[in-house]
């Protein structure tokens, strides 16, 4: 996993968790939906730079 893309694989995960925290804290389920789809497209892009590493060696 290049260094690049796995930074912005956890900066997206950290603010999707702190969007959906903060939808959730004041009650507001649209920025906690939007969070949570944030923190997916984190997680997915850091799976597939997981898979794309583990085929290079």
């Amino acid at each position: 996993m290049t260094a690049g893309e796995k930074a912005k694989a956890k900066t997206e995960q950290a603010e999707g968790k702190l969007k959906e925290a903060a939808g959730n804290a004041i009650g507001n389920d649209r920025m906690a939906a939007e969070g949570q789809a944030e923190k997916s497209t984190g997680d997915a892009r850091e799976a597939k730079e997981k898979a794309k590493d583990a085929f290079k060696h």
